[in-house]
């Protein structure tokens, strides 16, 4: 049976028809994977999927992410979830390893920006909602550089960015303390092109907040010119927001949307659980 999909917002995001074990089995994981290459966020009502089940679906789906690294001089072991399932929650009981990160998460972003070859995909479910707030919102980063005048195109496919853990972190956390800093400041830099030219052949912004800076651009003219470009990718006509339900999953394309999740009550004990799947191509710069 072909697989049916209704438009969440004109420019990103659709609602899959696909039962629960279709998914675990895979059957339409190749039109899947074309239709979240397409849209960019895919959402599955009712799938109330359980650790093992997120897994299994990942893998029909591509790489999952599992295993640990260390980053920064902390030397702090960052593990990628239980098997490849991440607890994502504020609460340090919940998720001692990345609570101090997550409240990046309320700024847009997209993950791993200090990788050479970015995460492909997040697959998201709910455990525990807030009872208010905690939408998440995501921005088309593929429209947002297609409808740039053709001049800018021009002038930002030379450009090179540099991210970092302090950039990304510090805007959130402004009470952090100097050794708080320090730490961030530890972290690798990684420079990636502003343009990221697709093995496809299309064009997307590679915008986060973790962007600290242009290289070979003077500062002012730098946050300038990133500044411009976030309020220009996070126009209304760009995004598509979502409102959580238990049982929800939803699976966005990391490499083609930034998202951000909207304020909540942080002792509410939000809870969601994550698969990621890994990257299968490096940025490059536009040709």
């Amino acid at each position: 049976m072909e697989l049916t999909s209704t438009d969440l917002s004109p420019r990103m995001g659709s609602q899959v028809n696909v039962t629960k074990a279709d998914l675990l089995g895979g059957a339409h994981a190749k039109a899947i994977r074309a239709l979240l290459d397409q849209r960019g966020i895919l959402l599955f009502r009712g799938i109330h999927p359980s650790d093992e089940e997120l897994r299994t679906i990942a893998r029909t789906l591509g790489d999952l992410r599992i295993g640990e690294s260390k980053r920064g001089a902390d030397g702090a072991t960052l593990k990628e979830g239980d098997e490849g399932v991440l607890k994502v929650s504020l609460d340090a009981k919940v998720n001692p390893e990345y609570a101090r990160f997550l409240p990046g998460n309320h700024l847009w972003h997209m993950d791993g920006t200090y990788e050479e070859v970015p995460p492909l995909a997040t697959l998201f479910t709910p455990f525990k909602l807030s009872r208010e707030g905690g939408d998440t919102v995501f921005a088309n980063t593929y429209a947002a550089y297609e409808d740039l005048p053709a001049d800018e195109k021009a002038r930002l496919d030379g450009l090179h960015v540099v991210h970092t853990m302090q950039a990304a972190l510090f805007p959130a956390m402004r009470d952090c303390t100097p050794e708080e800093f320090a730490v961030w400041s530890s972290y690798p830099k990684r420079n990636h092109p502003l343009v990221w030219q697709h093995r496809s052949g299309r064009k997307s912004l590679v915008l986060s907040t973790s962007g600290s800076h242009i290289e070979q651009m003077h500062p002012s003219e730098s946050h300038d010119l990133l500044e411009r470009l976030m309020r220009h990718a996070t126009q209304d006509k760009y995004l598509y927001r979502h409102k959580w339900q238990m049982g929800d999953l939803v699976i966005w394309d990391n490499t083609g949307a930034m998202h951000r999740v909207m304020p909540f009550d942080r002792e509410s004990g939000r809870e969601f659980h994550r698969c990621t799947l890994n990257g299968e191509e490096p940025i490059r710069a536009a040709a």
